[in-house]
């Protein structure tokens, strides 16, 4: 079977020279009767009320065509149009690779670090669009997405009507579907069924926790390895429903989380506890704020370093009491200051999707580095690690 080779140490990036963008829209039903300002400050959050006031007042923001204040009302069929400078991060320069073309449909190996499609600030360092651009395929439609960090296998129709009859199979739970992940601690033994409902706390940040009124999942988990030595496991995930990040969600619950999860995997978030077993929705409501009211000090940072009058900040060295001055680089057409590239560790996660098989077809990648030589010699003979059969009961939360 084709596959390719998931490599940590990618010591290159695939980087974008930055470019001029008109990102244009009808007004969604959300912002009719609100204020152009505030749209842009809810909606938007990679920029600053500042920033957007100075684009709407200098005709960068267009509503039909024309120049408006910021505090115009937007209305029904009204279209939004923003001239930016964008400037897209960058990502693993590894290839996204067709691993088979049949029937209708290309089966695709994923790089960890690379959305699968355009949103925020990614759009040529998409799989969508370097297929596109690359290797000449036009018509695209994914009937699988993964998360960006994320790695493997994805399936991409070639018309609307082979993805319909993919998401039909999808929907009926006629393709079985097979992930790896390392988590943290010793995993029970066995198998392990996860039932927790799910629900989004917050569509802006991409943000899920078990609750009581969530929507039904299912995942079903299998210890493969457990290495006490860096106390962590190998597991094979099972996602019998396809939830926006129900494995790492029923993973955290459970309190095994992947690894290197920068979202599902961080006490300064989550507490000491780490989401596991669940929050209160009083707690999920003080998390959700205090993660909106980072971002939006991330942006006031940003924007104070852009209109500072210093051309390098300067931070004391308690070392040897000297100071150190670090140089700012700015963008001489937005005025923001250039994010420093992603550290390696900090493009990858600990979750690969490894295998989709129907009753007449399977597909699978290549495995990661991480997880070959576990999942390899497992599935050659049984298990070590096969132990009981746990299903987790169905939510039991306290909300009081």
């Amino acid at each position: 079977m084709d596959s390719i080779h998931h490599g940590m140490m990618c010591l290159d990036l695939r980087k974008i020279k930055p470019y001029f963008f008109k990102y244009q829209t009808y007004a969604k039903g959300r912002w009719l009767g609100r204020k152009l300002i505030d749209v842009f400050n809810t909606e938007f959050r990679d920029r600053d009320n500042t920033f957007y006031e100075r684009a709407i007042k200098d005709g960068r923001v267009k509503i039909n065509g024309e120049t408006v204040d910021k505090d115009y009302i937007i209305k029904n069929s009204d279209i939004v149009a923003h001239d930016i400078h964008r400037h897209e991060p960058p990502v693993a320069n590894l290839p996204v690779k067709v691993v088979r073309n049949v029937d209708g449909v290309i089966i695709v190996d994923k790089p960890s670090s690379i959305p699968v499609h355009p949103s925020g600030r990614y759009r040529h360092n998409t799989v969508l669009h370097i297929l596109s651009t690359e290797q000449g395929y036009k018509e695209l439609f994914p009937v699988n997405r993964l998360d960006r960090l994320t790695s493997g296998l994805m399936i991409i129709a070639l018309s609307v009507k082979k993805a319909r009859e993919f998401e039909k199979m999808m929907q009926k739970c006629e393709i079985k579907k097979e992930y790896v992940c390392k988590v943290k601690g010793e995993f029970p033994s066995g198998v392990t069924e996860c039932h927790q409902p799910i629900h989004v706390a917050s569509f802006k940040l991409t943000l899920n926790t078990v609750q009581p009124d969530g929507k039904a999942c299912s995942t079903i988990f299998e210890r493969l390895r457990y290495d006490p030595e860096s106390n962590t496991s190998i597991v094979l995930a099972r996602p019998v429903t396809g939830r926006t990040h129900q494995i790492r969600v029923h993973l955290q619950w459970l309190g095994y989380p992947i690894t290197n999860d920068p979202l599902y995997h961080n006490t300064e978030i989550w507490g000491a506890c780490n989401g596991q077993g669940g929050i209160t929705m009083e707690a999920e409501e003080e998390l959700v704020n205090k993660l909106l009211a980072q971002t939006e000090a991330e942006d006031e940072l940003d924007h104070a370093l852009a209109t500072s009058s210093l051309s390098s900040t300067e931070t004391a060295d308690a070392g040897n009491g000297g100071s150190e001055h670090q140089k700012a680089e700015f963008c001489s057409i937005c005025q923001l200051p250039s994010r420093a590239d992603p550290e390696p560790e900090k493009r990858i996660m600990y979750l690969h999707a490894w295998r989709y098989q129907a009753k007449d077809w399977s597909f699978e990648t290549e495995l990661p580095d991480w997880a070959r030589e576990t999942v390899l010699a497992c599935t050659a003979a049984p298990s070590a690690d096969q132990g009981t059969h746990t299903i987790v009961p169905e939510p039991s939360i306290s909300r009081s």
